[in-house]
């Protein structure tokens, strides 16, 4: 049995835990909406929400449809608002195209109302108006707003995606250009050594056959030992041949810049810096210890490679900056013995007088690359990175006596298993100089944040439906409409005063000795204010509500009183 690892459990625990939680939500509106009185039909409602949760579960296969279902289903029980919501969220997120998201957010926002509207007379408010009201509540905050804020989130998702592989496309080609610029300086040491090293055995060859034609009669018996010295040589050209092929094609440099034997010398880095000069360069040469001649052509040759790379990058960026060539050679050096002698090559430009200007073909790096790889091949060390005050150094270190030849950090790489130049020639990849980049850090963090981010806005999402809902619930009329009820005769004196009719002292005063004679039977009677009005200037127009012994409403009279006016203070005496 093979066992389940943590992400692909976590992985299947991720769908039951969100149905489970919009479930718990949904629930959480359906008892707020109980609590406050305004649930009709709850044991169909509770059916309905589960149903629901159920089919939130099967979003991911039809999104379209399920989105449409909860749509129709939050209309009649809005307790499964959050259900919805969460499912527009989803769904709104996992489409990329704009014209059919913005189609099926709308058939579902109409689709909510319509049900609300139809379902309002039995399973909601009580009639059609207050249903449809509940339907433009529960629309915006159900499937507007979550389908919005799914828009956005798969938008950025969509856009970081893009950015991250647009980034490792960029990231692939800088190191395949890299690759391509050693191997191409690998291709060129290939051809010096097949030019030099090459010219060397075919004279030894040459020599040999010619001992050979002189041994023949001279000494015969020493004529096998130069047929095996030549046959020697021959064979070492052609495994010559076939262990260059590896470093890739022997693409040789021709015309004034191709390196030969002799090339590293003094002389030819000052025949170097003064072609700079003669470019219009200001350029000082300091020269320190003994001429390179003595040193094996590896070396010279790397010398004159770093110092013609960095004048030809001064002539292309700082042509107008002053710069500076320093080649320092230990005098101990001079004694082929000293392990430690290394040869510094040191090229300094100061900053541009003004403004950088930019360079007509700016440059890909590969130069600077194919020199570390030359210089590390000989065991030596590379720098090149722009100074604080505005210019630029390139600084090599090179073994004046290398131990072995391309026994460098570059050429022990073969041995550091995949990912190095091996036999496979230009096809191979080089690892990056600065070594593996760093992990990047685990989603736990961020899929947290974001987990807690969407149950918040959930949880305010529901906050308001329970106080729309609420709303609309109680702004409905009572099953009491119309002007409110008046007593009547046979009720009550307690049933007379439930409806605000009481006595007033004021109002007994002002009808004393104007009322009419009081009804027979009557035990006593009420004058209330609110039924006194005014009918006409200087009268009132008074009731009176009169009770026999057993408290019971036998008459309502009404009958008008003059009133009393205040006379004004010039009408004084």
């Amino acid at each position: 049995m093979v066992p389940i690892s943590s992400s692909r459990r976590h992985a299947r625990l991720r769908p039951v835990a969100q149905t489970l939680g919009v479930g718990l939500v949904g629930l959480g509106v359906y008892a707020a909406v109980g609590h406050l009185g305004y649930l009709p039909h709850p044991p169909f409602q509770l059916a309905v929400l589960a149903a629901a949760a159920v089919l939130f579960a099967l979003r991911g296969r039809w999104p379209g449809p399920v989105l449409l279902v909860l749509a129709a289903l939050t209309g009649p029980v809005p307790a499964v608002g959050p259900v919805t919501a969460a499912a527009a969220y989803s769904v709104a997120r996992r489409m990329a195209r704009p014209r059919p998201r913005a189609r099926l957010l709308a058939a579902a926002g109409a689709l909510l109302v319509v049900c609300a509207t139809v379902a309002g007379p039995r399973l909601g408010p009580g009639s059609a108006a207050y249903g449809l009201a509940l339907g433009l509540v529960l629309a915006p905050t159900a499937v507007i707003v979550p389908g919005l804020v799914g828009t956005v989130r798969g938008q950025q998702g969509r856009l970081l995606r893009a950015l991250r592989e647009r980034g490792d496309a960029a990231e692939r080609a800088r190191r395949l250009a890299d690759s391509e610029a050693r191997i191409h300086e690998r291709s060129r040491i290939a051809a010096e050594m097949h030019d030099l090293v090459g010219h060397r055995l075919s004279l030894v060859s040459l020599h040999a056959g010619g001992l050979e034609l002189a041994l023949e009669g001279a000494a015969p018996q020493l004529r096998e030992e130069a047929v095996l010295v030549r046959r020697t040589t021959r064979d070492a050209l052609r495994e010559l041949r076939q262990v260059l092929g590896v470093l890739g094609p022997l693409a040789r440099d021709t015309g004034p810049d191709a390196l030969t034997h002799a090339t590293g010398t003094r002389a030819d880095i000052e025949a170097l810096v003064a072609q700079s000069r003669d470019g219009g360069i200001a350029v000082r040469l300091d020269w320190t210890g003994p001429d390179l001649d003595a040193r094996p052509a590896p070396v010279r040759r790397a010398v004159h490679r770093v110092v013609r790379e960095a004048l030809t990058n001064v002539h292309r960026y700082a042509a107008d900056a002053h710069a500076t060539v320093t080649v320092e050679h230990d005098t101990a050096a001079a004694d082929a013995a000293t392990d430690g002698a290394r040869v510094r090559v040191t090229v300094r430009n100061g900053a541009r007088p003004g403004p950088p200007a930019p360079a007509e073909e700016p440059g890909t790096g590969r130069g600077l690359t194919g020199l570390r790889e030359r210089v590390e091949l000989l065991g030596g060390t590379f720098e090149a990175a722009p100074l604080p005050s505005g210019g630029f150094r390139v600084a090599a270190a090179v073994p004046a006596e290398p131990a072995e030849p391309g026994g460098g950090p570059a050429a022990r790489r073969a041995d550091d298993g995949p990912g190095t130049l091996t036999a496979a020639g230009p096809e191979a990849t080089w690892p990056d100089p600065a070594g593996p980049e760093p992990a990047a850090p685990g989603p736990d963090g961020r899929r947290t944040a974001e987990v807690l981010t969407l149950g918040f806005g959930l949880a305010a999402l529901s906050a308001l439906m329970v106080v729309g809902i609420a709303f609309v619930y109680a702004a409905q009329p009572s099953g009491r409409s119309g002007p409110a009820p008046l007593p009547r005769v046979g009720m009550t004196y307690a049933e007379v005063a439930g409806y605000g009719v009481l006595d007033n002292a004021a109002v007994r005063a002002a009808a004393s000795g104007h009322e009419p004679p009081r009804p027979a039977g009557t035990a006593g009677c009420v004058y209330p204010f609110n039924g006194a009005t005014e009918r006409h200037p200087g009268g009132l127009l008074i009731a009176r509500y009169c009770f026999d012994a057993a408290q019971r409403l036998i008459a309502i009279d009404r009958f008008d009183v003059p009133s009393v006016r205040d006379a004004t203070p010039w009408e004084t005496p």
